[in-house]
């Protein structure tokens, strides 16, 4: 958490911090700087593409377990998915995904200590420019902005994580910084500064805009139930903002429709740029099929059967919203892929195979997915792998650099946008724009369906838009459902779940049948005012003294 002038690393860092296409991340390594070096615009400018790097979650050596995508602590804890793999290749996210709190384990520091460098290194581009003499008033206006909306972002990670973190901002000299104040007024703070300092256009690829921070800033108000601070922000962004859907809703998940009018803020990554793969989405890298299709390794994140679960539709091409756990869509379980198998010939909501792998589907172009024989255990973990954010066969510019991927993270889309809009409209009664909401989404969903070679659909696809939302409650429960089904497998889940306060009432209910199927969940309970946030890594509590940082509940 030392708000450190550059390491050597650090300084490397900022010029392989990279993207594809034409984004301001592709610059060349500057080099070891001392402090006049960087007290200038050039300098200053190097330190926030440094700054910027940490969104991917890939600094000071760690990646996994500090991923940008949060596919751990997001995902892998909710209803969602599965570690995957087997069981004894990093057990520590089976401790996470059982709820087992043990500040020990190795991946809640990772997370601390990454989330904390993007602190560090937000403030040290407004330590820098402060001297900065060949900037202009202009000039700092822009970078400042950056500068804390990143600042308010890695804050906002850590705040999500552990709830009761340490603010620091680039006045501190004492880092022994406690723990003890709600920090949600210095991340509002953040995010206003940049949204009210900002430029409207984004001037590269991969730089936030004032839409950017206003959407943020919106997101943050919702994660505190604040609906009053948050609508006319959500308002202004639908309404004025530069955001529109795409036609397809693949297009948000390939390399080629990237930094589109959809990506509200995309997490930069890219291959063969001299980076040795560290720009290539490294955070993600156990989580492609096992032993075929992109990547060939390791077959983590692997979807549960409960989220399959949830996108069946009726014979009107709803979601099935209380129901849908009731009866499982026919999977391949215990085949091997040499044995007959005929996929599950109920209707079914598109957006299932452009999120999960599954037998007997095409998976990209990568050919039919053959089940088994790309899963690496599927008695331990299931049969369906992980596809969204992964790559087609030849858009991938260098498939030679192991599990390498310059596919981009969405961390916010326009449709989180929406939902949370939704979800305001819902809680003071209207019905109508909710219902609106969420029909733009559905109608989407139906317009764009995996098709096999001879152009047929590759399954029996039905998604239909709402008549109508009877009441509140109806309308609450649809919202939510629809989230999950738009949001499925992004790193949203488990936390969307703790700010509505159901996550302990969900997941236990999702553990009770889950179990049945994965043994490894055998004991596994979700504990109410316990199991929200994480435990606060021993080892900073160590550096720091016990007196200082105060441990969560275990």
């Amino acid at each position: 958490m030392k708000n450190k002038i550059l390491t050597i690393a650090y300084i490397l860092a900022l010029g392989t911090a990279s993207s594809c296409g034409d984004s301001f991340l592709e610059k060349q390594p500057i080099g070891v700087a001392g402090q006049s070096t960087l007290s200038n615009k050039a300098g200053v400018n190097a330190l926030l593409i440094g700054a910027y790097s940490l969104l991917d979650g890939v600094g000071a050596g760690y990646d996994v377990y500090s991923a940008g995508s949060n596919w751990i602590y997001g995902s892998v804890t909710s209803d969602d998915a599965y570690k995957g793999s087997d069981v004894g290749d990093q057990p520590p996210i089976i401790s996470i995904e059982r709820y087992v709190s043990q500040p020990d384990i190795i991946g809640f520091n990772h997370k601390w200590v990454t989330v904390y460098d993007g602190v560090s290194r937000s403030n040290d581009v407004l330590i820098k420019m402060a001297t900065a003499t060949d900037m202009t008033d202009a000039d700092k206006k822009q970078v400042s902005a950056e500068a804390r909306f990143l600042r308010g972002w890695y804050h906002f990670e850590a705040k999500k994580m552990w709830n009761m973190v340490p603010y620091i901002d680039e006045t501190v000299t004492d880092f022994r910084v406690p723990n003890d104040k709600d920090i949600w007024p210095m991340i509002e703070a953040d995010f206003q500064y940049a949204a009210d300092n900002l430029s409207a256009s984004k001037n590269a690829k991969g730089r936030v805009s004032s839409w950017t921070a206003k959407a943020v800033l919106a997101k943050v108000h919702m994660f505190q139930k604040d609906h009053t601070a948050a609508k006319p922000l959500l308002d202004d962004v639908i309404n004025n903002g530069p955001f529109k859907l795409m036609d397809c809703f693949e297009d948000n998940f390939k390399i080629t429709t990237e930094n589109n009018v959809e990506s509200v803020l995309d997490v930069q990554h890219s291959v063969g740029d001299g980076g040795a793969g560290q720009n290539g989405d490294r955070g993600d890298n156990y989580n492609y099929p096992y032993g075929g299709g992109p990547g060939g390794c390791c077959g983590f994140f692997q979807p549960s059967q409960n989220l399959v679960n949830a996108f069946k539709t009726d014979a009107n091409g709803l979601p099935l919203l209380d129901t849908f756990n009731d009866e499982d869509v026919k999977s391949d379980q215990g085949l091997a892929s040499t044995d007959p198998f005929t996929p599950y010939t109920g209707t079914l909501d598109p957006r299932l195979d452009w999120t999960v792998g599954r037998r007997g589907i095409p998976f990209l172009n990568w050919g039919t997915h053959p089940g088994r024989a790309w899963i690496r255990d599927q008695n331990f973990s299931g049969p369906y792998t992980n596809l969204k954010n992964l790559y087609y066969k030849g858009e991938n510019s260098a498939e030679t650099v192991a599990r390498s991927n310059a596919n981009n993270y969405r961390a916010v889309r326009f449709p989180d946008v929406l939902l949370f809009r939704a979800e305001i409209a819902v809680e003071e009664g209207d019905l109508a724009m909710a219902l609106n909401i969420v029909n733009s989404i559905r109608r989407r969903a139906a317009g764009c369906v995996v098709t096999t070679a001879d152009g047929k659909p590759a399954a029996n696809y039905l998604v239909k838009e709402y008549a109508s939302f009877p009441n509140k409650d109806f309308a609450r429960k649809a919202v939510r459902f629809e989230r999950r089904l738009e949001l499925a497998m992004e790193g949203h889940r488990f936390f969307d779940l703790v700010r509505w306060g159901v996550a302990a009432e969900v997941l236990n209910k999702y553990l009770e049948k889950e179990k049945l199927k994965r043994t490894f969940l055998n004991g596994a309970v979700f504990e109410a005012g316990k199991d929200e946030y994480y435990p606060i890594p021993q080892t900073q509590i160590d550096i720091m003294g016990a007196d200082i940082l105060k441990q969560n509940p275990l």
